[in-house]
């Protein structure tokens, strides 16, 4: 009996890891370039669903992205909650490493590494996240896809103890004048 609950239990939890396999991006266009995609004006909508798929929050980000004088990009952002609470003001200080990129904020514990693949990045770091009187250290791995240069769609998996607790979706949209928005989906 014991041998098929631990079957089950492992099925059911197999179910809970993503499943994005980077191969999948490498020859996809437009390519991703997040200094590009991110310099000037970005806005983002986005939701939190827990592990159950129930809403946890609903957001909006304003971003203003710009190259400082290190050739760092900076990412100010500026998000605001139609549902639930969270994060108000994070700033991102980003290098490229390579062909990725490495990156840092006030609020996340590690150094978050970007990799990407075609039209794809994914960026993983790790971050102490409050949810009611206590604080959880949780794995963040984010994949961002480029429509266009103007479009990118981020899934992220919010990890613990390597399952999927809640998963975050993004819509992001340079807002950039004389920006050129083509190069991908039409």
């Amino acid at each position: 009996m014991n041998k098929v609950f631990l079957l089950i239990a492992m099925l059911l939890l197999s179910g809970c890891q993503s499943a994005v396999q980077s191969d999948e991006y490498q020859n996809m266009t437009p390519k991703i370039d997040v200094y590009n995609f991110f310099d000037g004006r970005v806005q983002a909508w986005g939701i939190v669903q827990n592990r159950n798929g129930e809403l946890v929050q609903r957001f909006k980000v304003n971003i203003n992205g710009s190259v400082d004088g290190d050739g760092r990009l900076v990412l100010d952002e500026k998000f605001s909650y139609g549902y639930g609470d969270g994060v108000k003001h994070r700033i991102w200080t980003i290098s490229k490493n390579g062909s990725g990129y490495v990156g840092s904020a006030p609020d996340i514990a590690t150094t978050a590494i970007g990799t990407t693949y075609g039209n794809a990045l994914r960026w993983q770091y790790e971050m102490d996240l409050p949810v009611d009187d206590t604080t959880y250290r949780v794995v963040f791995d984010d994949w961002m896809w480029a429509f266009d240069n103007c479009s990118l769609m981020n899934r992220s998996y919010i990890k613990k103890f390597g399952f999927v607790v809640a998963e975050v979706t993004i819509f992001m949209q340079n807002t950039g004048a004389n920006r050129d928005c083509t190069g991908g989906l039409h």
